[in-house]
């Protein structure tokens, strides 16, 4: 395992302390994980935000989508647990 040195504000290194405290473990153990933890999220948004970069790219490459309000009224209609028909993908230029 290789070292990395944080330099943290002494108001910071206060707060993880005081926090790894509590939690009974380590101040170093909780800073892996808290690292652990946003590198988990960064990697989930950036994959997010890639599959709707290349959704859209799609989009623009085929003249075809979904309307808004379509979709907008299926989700409403699923998260009230009904079981709607899919929106039909449509040509929105050509």
């Amino acid at each position: 395992m290789s070292t990395t040195t944080l330099r943290l504000p002494s108001e910071l290194r206060e707060r993880v302390s005081r926090l790894a405290d509590k939690s009974g473990t380590t101040a170093h153990s909780f800073m892996l994980d808290a690292i652990a933890e946003r590198v988990a999220n960064e990697e989930l948004r950036q994959a997010f935000l890639d599959e709707g970069n290349a959704r859209v790219a799609k989009m623009l490459e085929t003249n075809a989508g979904l309307e808004w309000n379509e979709m907008r009224e299926y989700l409403r209609e699923r998260a009230a647990g009904g079981s709607p028909g899919v929106p039909k993908v449509k040509r929105w230029r050509e």
